[in-house]
């Protein structure tokens, strides 16, 4: 009798927590964020309860980190690396470049359901709401911040100019637009965003 090897324990885990992001996204897509459980999840999942206590303290742990994974999954499937803005030299091209990716990610059903959920929670459950922020937010727009410090060292922006603010001059507009749906958002809008940002509004 041939002696089966053991289960690999490390690919049954990845196998359960892949299970478990795609349940809890497609969860708060459909039912939104208050009716979502983990009990809930774990059944989507098909998995026990426990195993999501064991790797996660909460409903809200789970979801961040599923969207961390999602980002960073159409991050690898669009030749790119998680995390990162591309420095080419230009800053025009390479904003632009990030943001029509970011359209992508906002039109992609797989994040825009949960994306609007969690959003809309974020502005009624406080502790949710700085949670996104701090974990999602917060270190993509630390990504904006840097590319601009390094256009500043090589002259492209003004040296006196506040990164954390020049940022919202494409990034804001873009959420504003996606989260409360007062205009289509397209590659030529992003662009358009960028334009403006760099250039101002003056006669030149």
């Amino acid at each position: 009798m041939v002696k089966k090897p053991a289960p690999d324990a490390t690919r049954r885990s990845e196998k359960s927590r892949r299970a478990i992001y795609a349940a809890a996204l497609a969860l708060v897509g459909e039912t939104g964020y208050r009716r979502t459980t983990v009990e809930g999840i774990a059944a989507r999942a098909g998995v026990g309860k426990q195993t999501i206590y064991r790797w996660w303290s909460s409903k809200a742990d789970v979801l961040l980190e599923a969207f961390l994974d999602l980002g960073e999954q159409a991050a690898r499937a669009a030749g790119q690396q998680p995390y990162t803005l591309p420095d080419t030299g230009d800053l025009a091209s390479d904003l632009k470049t990030v943001l029509r990716a970011t359209v992508d990610e906002l039109l992609d059903p797989r994040f825009e359901a949960p994306a609007r959920a969690l959003a809309a929670e974020g502005l009624v459950d406080e502790q949710l709401g700085r949670e996104f922020v701090d974990k999602l937010l917060q270190p993509q727009l630390q990504l904006y911040v840097d590319r601009l410090r390094s256009a500043q060292d090589t002259g492209a922006v003004r040296p006196d100019l506040d990164p954390r603010i020049a940022l919202e001059l494409f990034v804001s507009p873009l959420a504003q637009r996606w989260l409360q749906r007062t205009g289509p958002i397209s590659y030529d809008y992003t662009d358009t965003l960028v334009d403006y940002a760099l250039h101002g509004l003056a006669p030149r």
